[in-house]
């Protein structure tokens, strides 16, 4: 799609695919990150902390949910960079077997004050399939400009 600054229409939503949550995702991002809490590796460990079993991290949500908005291709070509999230909140938690997606709003634009793009904001949701939201966030991003 290679959505440029001017592209963007505040108030616009766009909803990815869905993926589903494995055991072994779960398994490979405590490999990746170091992170082996228990809450993420010992079934028996998450139960006794008042879940249903283990649980994802919330930062492989997060990630996730920048994997999920990507396949959409907005900004193949036009993305120079991420200037961060804010208002990250762990909703729910993420289990193994969860079927989920992305629903994300354009929801401020401004031209960048020091070079020719523009600073997007999205709001951002990972949502189990069913429409519970999981994790909630606000993305901020530097797109090119098309002139």
């Amino acid at each position: 799609m290679n959505l440029f600054y001017e592209d963007v229409v505040v108030g616009t939503t766009y909803t990815t695919g869905t993926h589903k949550i494995s055991a072994q995702d779960i398994a490979d991002f405590c490999r990746l990150t170091r992170d082996h809490h228990p809450l993420h590796t010992d079934e028996d460990y998450a139960k006794k902390a008042g879940f249903p079993g283990i649980i994802a991290h919330g930062l492989y949500g997060l990630s996730l949910m920048e994997g999920l908005k990507t396949q959409l291709k907005l900004y193949e070509d036009t993305s120079i960079a991420s200037l961060g999230w804010n208002d990250v909140r762990f909703k729910t938690p993420i289990l193994a077997g969860d079927e989920v997606y992305v629903e994300m709003d354009f929801t401020a634009k401004r031209e960048s004050s020091s070079r020719p793009a523009g600073v997007i904001t999205e709001a951002v949701r990972l949502c189990r399939k069913d429409g519970t939201i999981l994790i909630d966030a606000e993305h901020i991003s530097l797109i090119r400009k098309a002139g």
